[in-house]
């Protein structure tokens, strides 16, 4: 079976544009996806990024035009500057990684819901009752939002040092277990292609 490791953080709004597409491509491959939420401020200035609030305005400028319109083009809604952002990812982070490990729900489905509740719900995913309802409509048990603290912080915190160590730099970034990587939700026509052994 294919497998590919999907790093990626829950206060991304390109992640949120993915939608549950990576989902759909590792079913056409039956391909399993290994969810690896990790903090993407901390990797930045050990990968050669910068937070958005230090970047240059003309990047900042692109950015405001260029989520809008990837938005539209996949016809979701989209807060361009949610008023809870950026806000600590590491709550929503545990709670998918207690998901991932016990099992039950729709993983894809929970990682969207977090990200849509930040992108176009304005939404703060560091709260409670944002992540217990997540993980139950999602089909988890909503108390894994406290039960996967210990272990969830273990595994971000490991998540960041396997993410910077494999050469991931944003998010979203899918690696096949072949090695090929792939960055951003605009590279899914391409993971498709390669999972399809055309590209």
């Amino acid at each position: 079976m294919a497998r590919i490791d999907y790093y990626f953080s829950t206060i991304s709004p390109y992640t949120y544009l993915a939608g549950t597409e990576l989902e759909e491509i590792a079913a056409r491959h039956d391909a399993e996806v290994v969810y690896r939420p990790f903090d993407i401020m901390a990797a930045f200035p050990r990968t050669g990024g910068l937070p958005v609030s230090e970047r240059h305005p003309s990047r900042n400028d692109y950015r405001a035009q260029d989520l809008p319109r990837q938005a539209k083009k996949r016809g979701m809604p989209l807060v361009l500057k949610p008023a809870h952002w950026p806000t600590n990812a590491a709550p929503s982070s545990y709670a998918i990684i207690a998901a991932q490990s016990s099992g039950g729900g729709d993983m894809g489905a929970l990682v969207h819901s977090l990200l849509r509740a930040c992108w176009a719900e304005d939404k703060d995913i560091a709260q409670d009752d944002v992540i217990r309802a997540c993980l139950s409509e999602a089909g988890f048990d909503p108390g894994l939002a406290d039960s996967g603290l210990l272990a969830g912080a273990e595994t971000y915190a490991a998540n960041l040092e396997d993410a910077v160590a494999a050469g991931v730099f944003g998010s979203p970034f899918y690696i096949t277990g072949d090695g090929q990587k792939f960055w951003g939700q605009d590279r899914l026509e391409d993971l498709d292609l390669h999972l399809a052994g055309t590209l």
